[in-house]
C-alpha cells in the first residue's frame, strides 16, 4: 500500500513540473534544486530525484554530473521539423494498425478526451488543453502499439510541446482531433493519415 502511495506522489509531482515546463513558467535552462522542490512538494529528496530522472528521460530536462538538472532548451527549427516528421511517421503507423481494429468503446473514449479539450479551450486553460491534446494522441498510439510504440513517441511529443503557441490561436485545433476520430470510425485510412498530417505541425 505504501509503495502505491509513493508512486502516486511521484506522478503528481511529475505532472505539476511537466505543466510548469510546457506552460513556460519554468523557462528553458532553469536549474532545478532538489531541496527546494522537496520543500515545495512537502516530500523528501528521494522522490524528487526519481521525478527528475523521469523528466530527463522524457526530454524535458537535461542532467549533467556535478551540475544537476535544468529545463531543456526549445528545439532548433531544424530539429523541430525533424521531430514533426518522426511524430507523423509514428502516428501514421498507429492509424494503419487501427484500421478495422478499433472498438466503439475506444472511439467513445477518444470523443470524451476531445470534449475535455473543448472545455479547456473554452476556459482558456491552455496548459491543460496541451496536456489533454497529448493524452488523445497517447491513447491511440498506445492502442496501436502498446508500451513500445508509446515510449518511442512520448519524448518526441513532449519536446515539441515546450512553449507551444499554436494552441492559443484557433478552434481548428480541437476540430482536427474530431476529424481523426471520424476517419477512424469510418475505417478511412487515407482520411485518417491526412487528418494526422494536418494536425501535426
Amino acid at each position: 500500500m505504501k509503495s502505491n502511495k509513493i508512486l502516486s506522489v511521484r506522478e503528481q509531482i511529475a505532472d505539476v513540473l511537466r505543466s510548469d515546463i510546457i506552460s513556460g513558467e519554468l523557462e528553458p535552462n532553469t536549474k532545478l534544486n532538489e531541496q527546494q522542490l522537496a520543500e515545495r512538494f512537502g516530500t523528501s529528496r528521494g522522490p524528487i530525484r526519481d521525478v527528475l530522472i523521469k523528466l530527463t528521460k522524457e526530454g524535458l530536462l537535461v542532467s549533467k554530473d556535478n551540475v544537476g538538472s535544468s529545463v531543456s532548451s526549445p528545439l532548433t527549427p531544424e530539429l523541430q521539423k525533424l521531430s514533426i516528421d518522426i511524430r507523423r511517421k509514428i502516428e501514421e503507423h498507429a492509424v494503419k494498425q487501427l484500421e478495422n481494429n478499433i472498438s466503439e468503446a475506444d472511439l467513445a473514449r477518444m470523443d470524451g478526451i476531445i470534449d475535455r479539450m473543448q472545455e479547456h479551450f473554452d476556459k482558456e486553460e491552455f496548459t491543460d488543453l496541451t496536456k489533454t491534446d497529448i493524452e488523445f494522441h497517447k491513447y491511440f498510439v498506445g492502442l496501436a502499439g502498446g508500451e513500445d510504440l508509446t515510449n518511442l513517441w512520448y519524448p518526441v511529443v513532449l519536446r515539441m510541446r515546450m512553449n507551444y503557441q499554436r494552441i492559443r490561436n484557433s478552434q481548428t485545433l480541437v476540430d482536427e482531433h474530431r476529424h481523426i476520430v471520424d476517419a477512424l470510425r469510418k475505417n478511412d485510412l487515407k482520411l485518417a493519415i491526412s487528418s494526422i498530417r494536418k494536425n501535426i505541425k
